[in-house]
């Protein structure tokens, strides 16, 4: 259900503004996206695992709320970052 060390490393790689950044809100809401897409997979066979849908709707609360700091931020960032991941609106 998690991610692996390269996966990580190539999502970093991908959405940092600069070199060595791995705290924007567009690396960390990347990270999110492929953690809540690992765990929508894993709901696919395991339809009761209560467990891990609440850590689920806690990775999806957190990825709302950095897209709204984003969108407040900066708007231009935040509509390249929804463009990028393939996110609604």
């Amino acid at each position: 259900m998690s991610i692996t060390a390269e996966r990580k490393e190539a999502l970093i790689k991908e959405h940092a503004r600069v070199e060595g950044d791995t705290g924007s809100p567009e690396v960390q809401v990347a990270i999110l996206t492929e953690r809540i897409q690992n765990l929508t997979q894993h709901f696919k066979t395991h339809a009761k695992d209560n467990h891990s849908r609440r850590g689920l709707l806690m990775l999806v609360n957190k990825r709302r709320s950095l897209l709204d700091y984003l969108r407040k931020s900066d708007g231009q960032r935040y509509t390249d970052l929804i463009a990028k991941l393939g996110l609604r609106k």
